[in-house]
């Protein structure tokens, strides 16, 4: 078997990096292929493992290597505070798009129309997650995919369908976009099949996603504030769905 630095560097281009302790638990529980992982201090990755993730702790026993700090900074952009890190497989576009088209659906889709923060949209993967979406789709440049909006993320694309598409490839079903034009949306219930859109900060909702939308819908905020940010205004939006009776439960 070959060392694991030279396994990382082997895998390196295409995999997705997962950037300290929480991501690769996270990517684990939740089915991540991970051919390599990586640790400064065993024990204390381990110990950490036994304290809040014991049902990984034994994947993790017999997946940890543990190599030199200065190898460890040599594989990774910026060294995370639990010395941890590791690499994973991508789910296949074809698997996300099936998760994303497939009907009925119990949970929304969230839409990021063009964002522009990589940490924003780590943040909302994280979110979507939490909530049990069914996935998370951008539009525009940005790749869901960064490694930076994977640490954002705290390795939870893997709960989660994420992709990037066109406005026209979005998956079917009423399509609420999030506009300070809206209707309140204290005053809508929004079903488990919405596709929910929420535009950037700066510029708003794309012409042609505000065009495709069936319904839209403002968030309460008191006059003279700006905007919300976009994570924030995601987990409100989620929160309303989930009240309604959409809350994730334990599988």
């Amino acid at each position: 078997m070959t060392d694991p630095v030279t396994r990382w560097r082997e895998r390196a281009g295409g995999a997705v990096l997962l950037d300290g302790f929480h991501a690769l638990k996270h990517a684990l529980r939740f089915g991540a292929e991970v051919p390599v992982a990586v640790t400064t201090d065993r024990r204390a990755a381990l110990a950490l493992a036994a304290e809040l993730a014991g049902d990984v702790r034994d994947t993790l026993d017999a997946l940890l290597t543990e190599v030199p700090e200065e190898t460890y900074a040599s594989l990774v952009p910026r060294p995370h505070p639990t010395g941890v890190a590791a690499l994973a497989v991508r789910p296949s576009r074809e698997a996300n798009l099936r998760a994303l088209a497939h009907t009925p659906r119990t949970a929304p889709v969230v839409v990021l129309d063009h964002p522009r923060n990589l940490g924003n949209a780590g943040a909302v993967i994280r979110l979507a997650a939490g909530f049990g979406a069914t996935g998370v789709v951008t539009t525009g440049t940005l790749d869901p995919w960064h490694p930076t909006v994977v640490r954002g993320g705290a390795g939870l694309h893997f709960a989660t369908a994420v992709e990037r598409l066109e406005v026209e490839e979005l998956p079917a079903g009423p399509l609420f976009a999030l506009d300070p034009e809206g209707e309140d949306i204290r005053g809508t219930k929004l079903p488990d099949d919405a596709v929910l859109a929420f535009g950037s900060e700066r510029s708003g909702l794309s012409a042609d996603l505000r065009a495709r939308a069936d319904h839209l819908l403002a968030l309460p905020m008191r006059p003279q504030v700006s905007s919300y940010n976009l994570a924030t205004s995601v987990a409100m939006t989620l929160y309303h769905w989930s009240a309604a009776g959409g809350a994730p439960t334990a599988s």
